[in-house]
């Protein structure tokens, strides 16, 4: 077993593979929309756009580490009922229903359509795809050694090839004015909330620590200072990605303006830095990207789905079943699947940011109704905003922006903190501390 030190080499490996985790498809084509969008600006963009997506998925990691990655537990708080609810809505999203088909589905149109065509059959390289998903996921034990040490230092390769050939010879001149009618950073923001990486950082978490307890840090000081020594190097590599995405954007911000398609922006871009082979490239960092997010997201369905059936439907079971739901669903197509996703997510996304940015508070909390009044009132709202819009009255939704901080996305924090303080007020019945 290892001691109180913690080799550099094995956090950076697991920092690694977090990073290639978080970084999907929508990380790799919103920053350069973001650089046109915000010209000149692009750096106050990319600030917001890292806060609202590398910074909250750390402080979701941070908050898993007092649970050690365990969902159930992170919301126990909220009850046995609702604590079950939340975590499995949250691995059927990120898992089978939507993140996971979505990474296929997007290989596919912005990897394989532009680079070979049609002729290869959807279905054909659907199968291919969670195929070797399978193969990479069958065995737990391997997976974050797989995706750190091999797959993301490729694609961070194709990435650096990308940013340092932009930044070394510009495809043009930066716009000297904005195409947003907010503030560049409120758009980063916005932008940044959208890629819903908060709540892989939940999912996330459960694998990062443990490869690493697998790697002989099982003390919980040192456990937790490698979980945060990783998330902190993932952040690293989001910092250095997204800012050369979106500088990338912002020097093509002459040539396109705000109704340019994101993905053909990033075929476009890749096509005038490298030429011909671009899209070669491009299509080896796109499937990289997708492919290491599809093993993490697969891992972490098996380990939950385990855990909560006390072992009766297996990892490698529950694995299998992923890749094969996974596969047909993504031959939905990518406009398709999001158009799923985008109610379920929003309905989600703001009960478990309220219950992430409560637990980072957890030691000063004594009264669970805290949690529980906080999370029902946030839940509701998103419920009764998304039915409404899904309904024709997108002025629920309206009126909600027009909350502090609504403008960003973050309309539900006034309401949490209402419910938060209303449930400290309740007394608290449960004799069984579960942080």
């Amino acid at each position: 077993m290892n001691g109180g030190n913690v080799k550099f080499k094995d956090t950076l490996v697991i920092g690694f593979a977090l990073f290639a985790m978080f970084f999907g498809a929508g990380n790799l084509i919103f920053p350069p929309f973001l650089g046109v969008l915000a010209g000149y600006k692009w750096w106050i963009a990319f600030i917001g756009f890292l806060f609202a997506d590398g910074i909250i998925a750390f402080l979701g990691v941070v908050a898993q580490t007092k649970y050690n990655g365990d969902m159930d537990l992170f919301f126990a708080r909220l009850g046995k009922v609702l604590a079950l609810i939340m975590g499995t809505a949250i691995i059927i999203c990120i898992g089978p229903l939507i993140a996971i088909p979505r990474t296929a589905a997007t290989t596919y149109e912005v990897g394989i359509l532009p680079t070979i065509g049609s002729g290869f059959n959807r279905i054909l390289f659907s199968i291919i795809f969670f195929a070797v998903t399978l193969a990479l996921t069958i065995k737990p034990s391997r997976v974050v050694d797989i995706v750190g040490q091999f797959l993301t230092p490729a694609l961070l390769v194709g990435l650096l090839i990308l940013i340092i050939k932009g930044i070394s010879t510009p495809l043009g001149d930066i716009r000297q004015s904005m195409l947003i009618d907010t503030g560049a950073f409120q758009r980063g923001i916005y932008e940044g909330y959208q890629t819903l990486d908060a709540l892989a950082a939940l999912v996330f978490s459960g694998i990062v620590i443990s490869a690493i307890v697998a790697k002989g840090y099982t003390e919980e000081k040192v456990k937790i200072r490698a979980t945060l020594t990783a998330g902190l190097i993932a952040v690293i590599g989001m910092t250095v990605v997204y800012g050369g995405l979106c500088y990338l954007g912002s020097t093509v911000s002459m040539k396109y303006g705000a109704d340019v398609d994101p993905t053909a922006l990033l075929v476009a871009i890749t096509e005038g830095l490298l030429g011909g082979p671009g899209k070669v490239i491009l299509a080896i960092i796109v499937s990289l990207a997708c492919l290491t997010t599809s093993i993490g997201l697969t891992s972490s369905c098996g380990h939950y789905f385990n855990r909560i059936t006390g072992g009766k439907a297996s990892y490698e079971m529950v694995v299998i079943i992923v890749c094969v739901f996974s596969t047909i669903i993504s031959n939905f197509g990518v406009t398709q699947i999001i158009k799923l996703a985008v109610p379920i997510l929003l309905i989600v996304y703001p009960a478990s940011l309220t219950v992430v940015f409560l637990t980072l508070f957890s030691k000063y909390i004594k009264n669970n109704n805290v949690y529980k009044v906080a999370a029902y009132v946030v839940l509701i709202m998103s419920i009764v905003i998304v039915i409404g819009g899904l309904l024709g009255h997108p002025e629920l939704g309206e009126k909600a922006d027009k909350l502090p901080l609504g403008s960003y996305g973050f309309y539900w924090i006034i309401p949490a903190i209402i419910g938060a303080i209303i449930g400290n007020f309740i007394p608290d019945k449960s004799k069984k501390e579960t942080a």
